[in-house]
């Protein structure tokens, strides 16, 4: 098992990512959205027998400008049919050669209910793991439909049959700033913590930059819709699109929206358009029951799989 940190190609960790539908954590263009200052990104890469079988993007910050901390959030990602064993030995080595002065904290949260599939079974784990939701697209949509819970699926009908009109959003920033802007002051009111303002475009910008086995740009990264009453926007949803899943990044309801059920709608919309786009997993991202329960309610609703991560280890 060989890793290296240098010379990556970007098209190989695009291909290898796009076969495991991994996390938007780990995708090339996230990394360099999210650098800024005091931030830098680390990524390795691990072969077997010369093939690439293995990736890990990390996030480096310092503790009081001293410490450096890297932080390697729902990977590694390795190759799928990659034995325990290997996966083991490949997560060892890029713990042992992560480019970085001791003192150090390496910190992994692998997308995975078990640490074994991670290959950080040697670890410790420091946190426990969060929920999320996920729903598998690769379904048939009579079978997604079906999958959702009787109230959830009512009311999606019910916004189906109502005078809610669905819009896809143009792919330039200043065609989806709108939602951005409610979801910031939705944020301020609720008071939680998310990506920093402008990831959107630095993600986009980034992905544009990548080119296919072809040659040729792949598919828009963001997928935003809107739901219109008349000449108003009620709501709106945006997904970010990486290799062959899909992260569910903003959304913003206004009480006309959210009385037709309009996030029913827009979210079984987007279902419906990132399977077309060949999107095999959707994550929801996290459900807290305690101080989001309507939220997390609506989420597992929608038929998704509730699924609970490792932790995270160090």
């Amino acid at each position: 098992m060989q890793v290296t940190w240098t010379g990556i190609e970007r098209g190989t960790w695009d291909r290898l990512h796009r076969d495991s539908a991994a996390a938007l954590q780990q995708h090339w263009a996230y990394g360099d959205a999210m650098q800024a200052p005091g931030t830098r990104c680390l990524r390795a890469q691990a072969y077997l027998d010369g093939e690439p079988v293995g990736l890990a993007q990390f996030l480096v910050r310092r503790i009081a400008g001293l410490v450096p901390v890297a932080l390697c959030t729902h990977g590694p990602v390795f190759a799928p049919g990659l034995g325990e064993a290997d996966r083991a030995r490949a997560s060892r080595e890029i713990g042992r050669s992560v480019p970085l002065h001791r003192p150090r904290a390496i910190l992994y949260t692998p997308d995975a209910a078990r640490v074994q599939a991670a290959g950080i079974a040697h670890l410790s784990r420091v946190i426990t793991g969060r929920s999320t939701v996920r729903i598998d697209l690769a379904c048939d949509a009579d079978v997604l439909r079906a999958a959702m819970h009787g109230k959830w699926r009512n009311r999606l009908a019910g916004a189906e049959r109502s005078a809610l009109k669905v819009e896809r959003v143009g792919t330039r920033p200043a065609q989806y700033r709108w939602l951005l802007e409610h979801e910031l002051k939705q944020r301020g009111l609720r008071r939680y913590v998310a990506l920093p303002d402008g990831f959107v475009e630095a993600f986009q910008a980034a992905c544009a930059t990548a080119r296919t086995d072809g040659g040729q740009r792949p598919a828009e990264p963001v997928l935003t819709l809107r739901a219109d009453l008349g000449r108003d926007a009620v709501a709106g949803m945006m997904f970010l699109v990486h290799g062959a899943a899909a992260t569910y990044q903003v959304g913003w309801v206004g009480d006309a929206g959210r009385e037709l059920g309009a996030h029913n709608l827009l979210l079984w919309r987007a279902m419906l358009e990132l399977q077309r786009r060949g999107v095999r997993s959707l994550d929801l991202g996290g459900v807290d029951t305690a101080r989001a329960a309507g939220l997390a309610r609506f989420k597992i609703g929608s038929g998704g799989a509730v699924v609970t991560l490792a932790g995270t280890y160090l």
